[in-house]
């Protein structure tokens, strides 16, 4: 039986009006079936494409889910078109997946993080040059920079001109470039005098000068010769002690042996103030705040008060069991170091002087040294050790003892050189002898180490410049020299070499702050001035006048 092909479903129209069909073709419809039960039905020649009126569809959906085959639903399916609850739905089976149209990938392009990606729309594919560092030739770099708008419409060309001219800046050009070093810094002494000279009009209100840079090194110029020269016989050469002493009255009191002397300096005269008992020597000396009254430390423990002006001894304080190395006053309070270590606050307005007793050293207390301002006391032994007490005393009894703030142990040597600084109450200086030979700078309030200066030899004293942020430094073998440093770089500005034929160990500085006074083994008292005073002009002019008692040669004390 021949078959008739039928029109593919997507070509026929959708009207209402069916195809009728021949007797062959509904003879053929009955010999197909579709069942899997190989069941054969008769034909149903009530076909709905012949039909005008359209029944409704037989098949119901079933409660499990699945559809009832019907002979009209097979005919329906085999003729492409469902109908299902009277909706007319096709069905076209698409025998391969949807291939969309090839095309050529998209570069992905790599850039940089600093890299905008607006970059991506608007970089030309042509451009590879980078945009840090140019490998171009120097003409293509202008060429390039000739493009931009360096003078926008809402600039005047007049204003950018002239901007240009005043920062030395060309147009088109590169900001930044190589040049050649640029000269020198002039080596002319007179120029560098100049800018000393200009230098305080610059200076904060209040602040001391300061001598750190290198051009007032080079400028900074001290005698290297005393301006006098006193015979001091019978100066004992001894570390440990302490024999010189200048008061706020312009007076010097040194001890010789046994006894004691004072010079005054405005008139030039020497006096014999006292002796020691016998079998015994004075260790030290040291005057009270007012310059009135000075205090005598003995090798055998006691300590004497004396009047400087009456000359007469007021009193003899003892009770120590070794020499007195060292004396510092503190208003009414004198305060001695002794050979065992102990220190003790002797209130000279009382009958029982000891107030009070320090112990912190297990070596002999040889630097003693009171703060301006009475709040702090710092000591140094033979211990090697450095501290630092605190100077309220308050009320006390017979026995009381006081413990250090700070104890500080970074010398390996004896600690003599101790000074506090009058323009910054915080900071103590504190020298070793021979086996350290360094100065430390502390900060009392902190207790920290601040500076270091390693010298040549031993440091047998200390001394801050009123006037100056400068340090005076005295020494012992191999220089003997006189050293000044300024602060805070410590740089040495000036050295004195060989001051003494011996070691410089005993130093005062006068109370214009402006001279040192250094005394040695050698049996000599040097006067060098150092600094110069506030009234350095009127100081000057004084000296002219009392030159018989100056500069006369070698002075004798005795």
């Amino acid at each position: 039986m021949t078959s008739i092909p039928k029109t593919p479903s997507r070509y026929r129209s959708r009207s209402d009006a069916k195809t009728p069909l021949t007797p062959s073709i509904i003879s053929a419809f009955n010999s197909i079936s579709i069942s899997p039960q190989k069941r054969s039905h008769p034909a149903d020649l009530s076909n709905p494409f012949i039909t005008k009126s359209r029944q409704a569809s037989p098949v119901k959906r079933a409660t499990g889910g699945g559809i009832a085959v019907s002979d009209s639903f097979q005919r329906q399916a085999g003729g492409g078109v469902i109908r299902k609850g009277g909706i007319e739905t096709r069905l076209d089976v698409v025998s391969r997946d949807y291939l969309p149209p090839t095309s050529q990938p998209r570069p992905e392009l790599k850039r940089s993080r600093s890299t905008p990606a607006t970059r991506e729309r608007t970089q030309s594919t042509s451009d590879n040059r980078d945009r840090f560092i140019t490998t171009r030739e120097a003409d293509d770099v202008a060429a390039t920079l000739e493009l931009m708008s360096l003078n926008p419409k809402t600039v005047s060309p007049g204003h950018t001109a002239r901007l240009a001219a005043a920062t030395g800046v060309p147009l088109n050009r590169r900001v930044l470039a190589y040049h050649e070093a640029p000269p020198a810094s002039s080596s002319d002494s007179t120029l560098s005098q100049q800018r000393e000279l200009a230098r305080p009009l610059y200076g904060r209100p209040g602040e001391l000068p300061s001598s750190t840079s290198s051009t007032t090194n080079k400028s900074r110029r001290i005698p290297t010769q005393p301006e006098r020269v006193l015979d001091a016989p019978g100066m004992v050469d001894d570390f440990y002690l302490n024999l010189v002493s200048w008061s706020i009255q312009n007076i010097v009191a040194v001890a010789l042996a046994e006894s004691t002397y004072v010079w005054r300096a405005d008139t030039g005269v020497v006096s014999h103030l006292g002796e020691a008992p016998e079998g015994t020597y004075v260790s030290s000396v040291d005057f009270s705040n007012d310059g009135a009254y000075l205090g005598v430390g003995l090798g055998t423990g006691e300590v004497e008060l004396w009047d400087v002006e009456a000359g007469q001894k007021l009193r003899t304080m003892g009770g120590h069991q070794g020499q007195i190395a060292v004396l510092s006053w503190n208003a009414h309070i004198l305060s001695s170091g002794c050979g065992d270590g102990s220190i003790w606050h002797h209130d000279v307005r009382v009958p029982r002087h000891k107030v009070m007793e320090l112990l912190g050293h297990t070596g002999e207390v040889c630097g003693l040294k009171w703060r301006a301002d009475g709040e702090l006391l710092a000591s140094g032994g033979n211990d090697n050790v450095v501290n630092i007490w605190d100077g309220r005393v308050g009320d006390v009894t017979e026995g009381a003892r006081g413990q250090a703030k700070w104890t500080k142990r970074n010398h390996t040597a004896a600690v003599k050189a101790i000074a506090w600084c009058p323009w910054q109450s915080s900071l103590l200086a504190s020298g070793g002898g021979t086996n350290d030979a360094t100065v430390h700078v502390w900060n009392s309030g902190t207790g920290a180490r601040l500076h270091s200066l390693k010298t040549p030899s031993q440091v047998t004293s200390i001394i801050w410049s009123p006037h100056k942020k400068e340090i005076l430094t005295t020494h012992g073998y191999p220089t003997n020299a006189i050293m000044v440093h300024a602060y805070p770089s410590l740089e040495r500005i000036a050295e004195i070499r060989d001051a003494h034929d011996s070691r410089v160990l005993y130093t005062a500085v006068g109370p214009a702050g402006d001279v040192v006074c250094t005394g040695a083994g050698d049996e000599n008292l040097k006067f060098w001035r150092i600094w110069e005073g506030v009234g350095a002009k009127k100081k000057k002019e004084g000296k002219e006048r009392s030159s018989s008692t100056t500069r006369s040669g070698i002075l004798s004390i005795r």
